[in-house]
């Protein structure tokens, strides 16, 4: 019988990786930035989240990836030394809406895939406690025949 893997990623850990990889595209800073810092708060390699998200992850959020570069902020220092934030191009609010509402879709979808996931191993579980009955079931009858004779 095929388990879970022990270092299997869970959507809770998957989402943490996207959102921070599509923030560190927003602010400028690099994916290897990202890796870095998720791969702390989870306890795996950046390497490994690295992999995740390019093998896993990329596809799923192409757009917010997008909207995130279409986004970047540019990080300048005044002569304070303050951080200013400066927008290349701001999104209508017709963009953010429809951004919000795919965003929204795809964690619609994300449940849906969890429950149908989470079936799926129910349906394994339950296969296989019918087998084990039907086992039982036959090793009653020989010994049964094995009595009449």
């Amino acid at each position: 019988m095929q388990g879970n893997r022990q270092d299997a990623w869970t959507s809770d850990e998957d989402i943490l990786l996207a959102e921070t990889v599509i923030r560190y595209i927003r602010e400028g800073r690099t994916q290897l930035e990202a890796f870095k810092e998720v791969g702390g708060k989870l306890s795996r390699t950046s390497a490994a989240c690295g992999f995740r998200w390019n093998a896993t992850l990329r596809k799923q959020y192409d757009e917010a990836i997008q909207f995130a570069k279409s986004n970047r902020k540019k990080f300048t220092l005044d002569s304070e030394h303050t951080i200013k934030y400066e927008n290349e191009d701001q999104p209508n609010i017709h963009e953010v809406i429809q951004t919000l509402e795919r965003l929204q879709h795809f964690y619609q979808q994300m449940d849906h895939h969890q429950e149908l996931r989470s079936l799926f191993e129910e349906n394994k579980k339950l296969k296989q406690q019918l087998q084990d009955y039907l086992s039982f079931v036959y090793t009653v009858n020989q010994a049964l025949d094995k009595l009449k004779h």
